[in-house]
This record gives structure tokens, sequence and C-alpha cells, in this order.
């Protein structure tokens, strides 16, 4: 349970500041506590972009302009700071684009900025996204000397034919190497995987793994290759495996990440005890997150509202508003109707699945909201509520067929 927050400030204590008022006004909800605050700062720029990649990233032209860009960071979370007044960080996520293609000495210097600004919980985990075409031998090391807890490494693939049809930068020698680099220089590191590649077999999969789990990963997050939108792929559509095939891959990545002691604990997660991401823990359980950097995304909760932000998409336009001090392109209070769908996308996520009481507690929604799609969900077998206990989990078939779990909690259309 997160920090209570009172409409009025407590006799001798400082007031909320006043760019917050607005958002402390009576509404709809009645939040008893708000939820974990974690930090996301996006850094946008990549080597070359993917062409399945649908994120907010930016082909780096020459060199990153580094410095200006932390001073917008920087400038961005010390606006966004009445925001979130007296709340304190549990984790930190430095995601992108391609955050390793900044130096150690910026990334120390945004870290550090970030400590002057907000209080970290103790032994905070801050992640970083590294990826092995920006691999240098030590770089890692230095990262972790700049206060990053947390690599996660971009391989995506170990087989030299498969990182060219998805169109990394990297090889397959680069990847191995900087995995090694990682293992040696971080407790806990992640290898990000894809599966259901153009061309991929079974076998080419099981060959895959075996390098990965050769490194003794305390994480893996494995992802099923998809066609989004707005991408190369979804204009020259590359050959895939069909459903059957890609189901068959899961059940073998499942399988031996079971009996190399991996826990698959989120859809696309799998972590040794000790070693599960706070940062994606708090997104799937409704948490709060300030999001900063071009295109950034963030959720914040208020007593009586949820609200969701945007910043500036574009780099450079981002720039020039956060240093302004206008970083946010557009805001809206999440809808009542809607918060119900919204905690259910990530909490039907986690293979333990939530507490009921967590639900009232992040969405200031009564169970009734939720009692009419519960009953639908466990009468198809597709999640286990245990009355007794107030706990709702998916079940094995409700893995398998998450979206149309999630569906069923949509608001009625209007």
């Amino acid at each position: 349970m997160g920090p209570v927050i009172p409409l009025a400030p407590e006799a001798g204590a400082p007031a909320s500041p006043p760019a917050v008022q607005h958002y402390l006004r009576p509404g709809t909800l009645q939040l008893a506590a708000l939820p974990p605050l974690s930090l996301y700062v996006h850094i946008p720029w990549c080597l070359k972009k993917c062409p399945y990649c649908d994120f907010n990233s930016h082909e780096a032209r020459g060199e990153p302009p580094q410095a200006r860009y932390v001073d917008a960071l920087l400038a961005d979370l010390e606006a966004a700071l009445p925001l979130v007044w007296g709340r304190r960080v549990h984790s930190v996520f430095i995601g992108g684009g391609t955050p390793s293609l900044f130096s150690p000495e910026t990334i120390d210097r945004l870290i550090g900025g970030v400590r002057a600004r907000l209080p970290l919980e103790p032994g905070v985990e801050i992640t970083l996204e590294a990826n092995p075409g920006t691999f240098e031998r030590e770089r890692f090391k230095a990262f972790r000397g700049a206060g990053v807890t947390r690599l996660s490494v971009g391989v995506q693939s170990f087989d030299d034919a498969a990182l060219q049809r998805i169109g990394r930068v990297h090889d397959a020698r680069q990847a191995r190497a900087a995995v090694e680099e990682a293992s040696q220089a971080f407790d806990t590191f992640n290898i990000d995987l894809m599966y259901a590649l153009p061309g991929q077999t079974a076998a080419q999969l099981a060959a895959e793994l075996d390098i990965a789990l050769s490194f003794a990963p305390p994480h893996l997050s494995i992802y099923h290759l998809t066609i989004e939108p707005n991408t190369v792929f979804a204009t020259r559509p590359p050959p895939l495996p069909d459903d059957d095939s890609a189901s068959d891959m899961l059940d073998l990545l499942c399988e031996r990440t079971a009996a190399a002691g991996l826990r698959r604990y989120e859809v696309s997660a799998f972590a040794r005890p000790g070693h599960r991401c706070v940062h994606n823990l708090n997104y799937w359980g409704f948490g709060d997150y300030l999001g900063i950097g071009a295109g950034a995304h963030g959720k914040l909760s208020f007593p009586h509202r949820v609200l969701r932000q945007v910043r500036w998409r574009e780099p450079g336009q981002y720039m020039q508003h956060a240093l302004a001090g206008h970083a946010v392109s557009n805001e809206h209070e999440v809808k009542r109707r809607d918060l119900a769908f919204e905690f259910m996308l990530g909490a039907l996520r986690l293979r333990e699945g939530f507490e009921m009481a967590r639900f009232g507690e992040r969405t200031g929604l009564p169970r009734s909201a939720v009692d009419g799609a519960l009953a639908l969900a466990v009468q198809r077998g597709l999640v286990e509520h245990d009355m007794v206990a107030g706990t709702v989990r998916p079940t094995a078939r409700g893995f398998d067929f998450l979206s149309d779990l999630q569906s069923l909690f949509l608001p009625p259309s209007d």
C-alpha cells in the first residue's frame, strides 16, 4: 500500500504545491492510498530502426545531443515534482531506443540528477536497456559504476541469419560477448529474446535457448514476434511460423526455462527467485509511473482520479518544450468506466494473479464492477477465483488466450 495523501495538509505540514491543487479537487473516485511510484526515462535514439519496432525510436544521425537531452530530462523531472510531492520512487527504468548509446558518464549524470530531485527507496532497482551493437568491453561495468543495478540486454537472437532477417545491427558473436560482460558486471541482468521469427524452426529455437541458458541468466524476457501497424514489416510482412508452430515453440520455452530454474511469473517473463523485474511488476499491478523523455507515457494517481500523461514525441521538439518547462504534450483523466479494463490489462498478465482488495485499492471501484466479467471468465475456464482468499489468477488456458480473457473486462460500448 502506498502513502496516504490527504486532501488538506496536516497541521504544521507544508501545503501541496499550487500546481497540484487542480488534481486534488473532488472527483469520481475515492482512493484511500496511492500505489507504488516508479520512474521511466526514455532515450529515443538507436543505431538503426528495426523493421518490427513500433516504439518511439529514432535512428541516430551522428552523435546524439547527450548533454542537452539530459538537461531536458532533468528540467522535465523538475517541472513534474509537484505531481509526486512526498512520494518515494521504488524503481527506475531507462529505456529506449538504445540507452546504452549514451556514455556511462552521461548516465551517471542522469542518475545523479534523479537522486538529487526524488527520494529513492533504499536499494532501488535501476534498470538500463542495452544492445549488443553498442557494446564495448568494460562499458557495462562503467554503467554499474554509474548506479545502474540491473541491465537488460536486447539480444533477440543468437543466430546470425535470424538477426539479419529481423534487421538487428549486431551479430551472434557480439550478442554472446555482451551477455558475458553483463553476467560479470551485474548480479541481476536480463536477456531479451524473440521467438516465431521469420523462417525459425523449433530446433533452431532450442539451439538458441542452449546458448542463452548457458549464461545462467537470472531473468529472461521472451517475446513472440508480432507484426505491428506503422512498421516496415507491416508493409512488407516476412513469412512467419504458423500459430501451431509458434504455440509449440512457447511450450518448448516454458519447459526448458522451468528445467533451468526460471519461473514464468508473467506472460513474457521468466526469473530465478529474487530476480523478478520490480519495475515491470509495478506496471502490471496498476502502479504509478512518472514518464519523462521524448514520447514517454505516465500514469499518476490522486485521491479522486487517475491521470495519464504523454510527453512531446519528436526528440528536438521534446527538448525545446522540456527546457521551457512544458514537456507534457497532452494528458487526460482515466474515465471511471475504463478503470477496470486498464487494471485487468496488466494484472491478468501475472501468473500469481492479484488480490481483489488490490483491485479496489488501485481503481477506487467496488468489487461489483467486475463480478459479472469474473463469473464469465471462471465459467470459460480462463481464471481461478478463490472467493475465500479473495484472489484471482489466470489458468493455463487463460494465459494461452490472454487477449480473450482481458477483453471480457472491456466497458460496454456507447
